[in-house]
């Protein structure tokens, strides 16, 4: 069974740089042919998908935060790391990790989530 377990700091302020793990556990990130997506929910919003680290290191991004986003993974911890810079109050959310499946937009497993609050 394939855990997610996201983690962080909650609270930063503006302009600094969210940064957020999601730690796998149950299988590896390098397992092929899936992808480990970051995926945020507004307070009042719907789900948006900000980017993905593939089984074999390539990162794509959204286009609207690509500008803004590093996704990156270290092997030997099993996990995917999410960097946002430059954040407003428009970036709080709950971020979720979660897995997908190359030539899918579908994600099969998911973190809990974890808050990501931008506040002076």
């Amino acid at each position: 069974q394939v855990q997610l377990q996201e983690s962080g700091p909650g609270l930063v302020k503006p302009s600094q740089t969210l940064s957020l793990t999601c730690t796998v556990s149950g299988g590896s990130i390098t397992t092929n042919y899936y992808y480990w997506s970051w995926i945020r929910q507004p307070p009042g919003k719907g789900l948006e998908w900000m980017g993905a680290i593939s089984y074999s290191g390539i990162a794509f991004y959204s286009p609207s935060l690509k500008s803004r986003t590093s996704i990156s993974r270290d092997t030997s911890k099993n996990h995917v790391t999410l960097q946002l810079t430059s954040v407003t109050p428009e970036d709080t959310a709950v971020y979720y990790c979660a897995r997908g499946r190359v030539g899918s937009d579908e994600h099969d497993y998911w973190g809990q989530g974890t808050q990501g609050t931008v506040s002076s």
